[in-house]
């Protein structure tokens, strides 16, 4: 019960930003399992009619709806029925704005707008915030003067009724707009869906005003008007939060997350180095870097790029366009501040000599956190390395396991300081080199 209550008033789980639920199919990851349940959301030309269909019926709706209660304002002189159909004739209204920015959305890209005019729909949202503020600003002003100077409030039976009839427009506008803000993955569409549900509570308040007059409290009236402005102010901030967050390319954390997740199902895929997305309207667009073997040909890295691409499509029907770059590790190492590493204070990494390959052994910073790693040039068949650190409480052994034909590396991470000295242990069944080394970190970073 609690949970439907959630999801009415859009508080459930539902994740928009994905567009899909978690716990339907797996994914093939052993006993984890990792489902999920892929709406069908189709950022096209199909999808933004299908909007402007729904922004269509929401105007009708509201229109008719405001102009039933501005007749029963006309009659009954209630403020609080005033502060409710000012907020309903604004809900309306910004349908034109909306309907506008889709429209402008079908447009191919130019030469001057190369990503398209899917900015249009931010644009649309600030001004719905401007409708709904200056709304608010009306029916605040109404109710403070009635407390001032009190009036009566007449024709209860009319007032209650148009009570109701705010509720069930609300509501059925609630119900096209989440509907088909969800298939579409509209974040502005979604939001005034869920506004437009709690604009419908607030009609039934006007209900409970005429209740209060009806048992000789007139300024019931003015107090749930003052109530109602209230509200309208609270939905002017969550709506204005929503709406910047987009329009300085911000997106939800689960958004990045999913991205990761989905280059987790490709196999060649070494390390995610860089994740970056925005939405342009209701297209997501992101440009992802991937570290792979160094040694696999362009052939075998454009398969994993388009790989890559078909896993994210399908964990985020709403991606757009998917920018995948390799990561060129020798030229960003040189150009990282802290030599390419992988952490801040990293300690320099033990080149590592033997008859049994060369490379590099160094502590880096992975998506799962600090990991031990191996890279050698060429690595004897069937290599195995394990890692003894010497501890003031007991050796700490790290077994660095094969991630790549080249790269071995730890499960887990490296206990603090990374200043120790320690034996790298190498074997593949026919020989075994056991080397010391040590490792101490950069100057001012001691523990």
């Amino acid at each position: 019960m609690l949970n439907t209550l959630r999801d009415w008033f859009g508080f459930g789980d539902f994740d928009t930003a994905q567009g899909h639920s978690h716990g339907a199919h797996s994914h093939g990851r052993g006993d984890e399992g990792h489902g999920h349940t892929h709406g069908v959301i189709d950022p096209s030309i199909a999808s933004t009619e299908r909007g402007v269909w729904a922004i269509k019926w929401s105007f009708v709706i509201l229109a008719i709806t405001a102009v039933l209660q501005l007749f029963v304002v006309y009659i009954s002189g209630s403020v609080a029925l005033l502060a409710d159909t000012i907020h309903n004739i604004g809900d309306a209204t910004t349908a034109i704005p909306l309907w506008i920015a889709f429209a402008l959305t079908r447009r191919k890209p130019s030469k001057t707008f190369t990503y398209g005019l899917g900015r249009t729909e931010d644009l649309a949202g600030i001004l719905i915030v401007l409708i709904i503020l200056f709304s608010a600003l009306v029916a605040g002003y109404e109710a403070i003067d009635r407390l001032i100077n009190p009036k009566p409030v007449v024709e209860l039976g009319w007032l209650t009724a148009a009570g109701i009839i705010g509720f069930l427009g609300n509501e059925a506008v609630a119900v096209f707009r989440i509907r088909i803000g969800r298939e579409m993955n509209s974040a502005a569409l979604i939001a005034d869906g869920y506004h437009a549900r709690t604009d419908g509570l607030t009609s039934l308040a006007v209900v409970f005003g005429a209740l209060g007059v009806w048992l000789g409290f007139p300024l019931a009236d003015p107090i749930i008007g003052l109530l109602i402005t209230i509200a309208i102010f609270g939905i002017v901030w969550q709506s204005a939060r929503a709406v910047l967050t987009r329009m300085l390319d911000g997106v939800e954390p689960g958004v990045i997350n999913e991205i990761r997740h989905a280059a987790e199902h490709v196999r060649g895929i070494e390390r995610v180095t860089d994740v970056k997305a925005r939405w342009l309207g209701h297209a997501l667009h992101a440009d992802i870097r991937i570290a792979v073997d160094e040694h696999v040909t362009l052939n075998e890295a454009q398969k994993v790029s388009i790989a890559l691409e078909q896993e994210l499509r399908e964990h985020l029907p709403a991606l757009a366009a998917a920018n995948v770059v390799f990561a060129n590790d020798a030229r960003e190492s040189a150009a990282a501040p802290d030599g390419g590493h992988g952490h801040h204070h990293a300690p320099e990494p033990f080149r590592v000599a033997s008859e049994l390959g060369e490379g590099l052994l160094e502590i880096v910073d992975t998506a799962q956190g600090e990991r031990m790693r191996l890279t050698f040039s060429h690595p004897a068949p069937g290599l195995m390395a394990t890692v003894t650190i010497t501890r003031p409480n007991g050796p700490e052994v790290l077994a660095l396991r094969p991630t790549t034909v080249s790269v071995l590396e730890s499960e887990v991470a490296p206990a603090e300081p990374h200043e120790f000295a320690a034996e790298l242990r190498l074997a593949n069944g026919q020989h075994e080199v056991t080397l010391p080394f040590r490792m101490e970190e950069p100057e001012g970073h001691h523990h």
